[in-house]
């Protein structure tokens, strides 16, 4: 069990859903937007409204970590700044915990940004890889449009809202475009698959230990990543992979009910999941 109670096969939901999982109608989930599909060969199993753009909130961080991987030098060394430390305290956002003064590698950087879903390392890599946030986030979008995402436009490289909670937005179809390709790079795999990563102190830096806002990895067999969202307007979303069997599946849930719930997309994931696989099956 999860901490928050969520069977691994789990095979229900609180939902006002009429269609029993496991039949061809789909899994018995209540989302804006969906999609589920075999990667690498362009089959889809199921989707909600796969084509419409909504807000995801920091599924956005993969984009983020795909700029950055693109560009390299990843043993370049930032250091965190106090226009950071400012930027994070005004907008209430999520943080890696990152302390003014450290200098850290754009590699650590990325894991402070997809596992505790830092929106403080998100920030000191898109000063530094733009350079400059607004230089960034135009690489973020030159990506989305070399990738085929036309549902998709960035205006922040956190998910949070700005202008507007709707002005960064994306589709199911386009997300699984953006996760298939992240997941290509060895090294982002190897890190969305972690639960914990640990950075010890150095003279440079503070010790460091994140862990992961994926609570899949902790209730589902087979999940290897990747990326939790969670805004006002994104509602609960995932973006996520498994494998069983030899067999994998690529999906992302938007907007997963009920929305007071802090795990209904982790949830909704494993419904997902479970109908998928047992669908392969049969």
């Amino acid at each position: 069990m999860s901490p928050g109670g969520l069977a691994i096969e789990a095979t229900s939901l609180s939902a006002p859903a009429a269609l029993p999982v496991g039949t061809d109608a789909g899994p018995l989930v209540t989302l804006k937007g969906a999609d589920l599909v075999l990667p690498g060969t362009g089959a889809t199993l199921w989707s909600v409204a796969p084509d419409v753009p909504r807000p995801m909130g920091s599924i956005v961080k993969v984009m983020t970590a795909l700029v950055v991987l693109n560009e390299g030098h990843l043993n370049r060394e930032i250091k965190v700044t106090k226009a950071m430390l400012r930027y994070v305290s005004r907008r209430g956002a999520s943080t890696a915990g990152l302390i003014k003064g450290d200098v850290l590698t754009a590699q650590q950087l990325l894991e402070a940004t997809l596992l505790p879903s830092g929106c403080d390392a998100a920030y000191l890599l898109a000063t530094a890889y733009g350079p400059g946030r607004a230089a960034f986030i135009r690489k973020m979008n030159a990506t989305a449009a070399q990738l085929g995402m036309t549902a998709t436009h960035f205006t922040s490289f956190d998910g949070m809202p700005f202008p507007t909670e709707h002005s960064t937005y994306s589709s199911p179809a386009d997300l699984i475009k953006l996760g298939e390709q992240a997941m290509r790079s060895p090294l982002f795999r190897e890190m969305v698959s972690q639960r914990k990563f640990f950075v010890p102190q150095t003279p440079g830096h503070h010790s460091y230990l994140w862990l992961t806002t994926d609570h899949l990895l902790y209730v589902y067999k087979g999940a290897v990543g990747i990326k939790t969202g969670d805004t006002d307007a994104a509602g609960n979303c995932l973006l996520f992979e498994a494998r069983r069997n030899g067999r994998v599946l690529l999906g992302v849930v938007l907007h997963a009910a009920p929305s007071s719930d802090p795990i209904s997309a982790i949830t909704a994931a494993a419904q997902v999941l479970n109908w998928g696989f047992r669908k392969l099956r049969t």
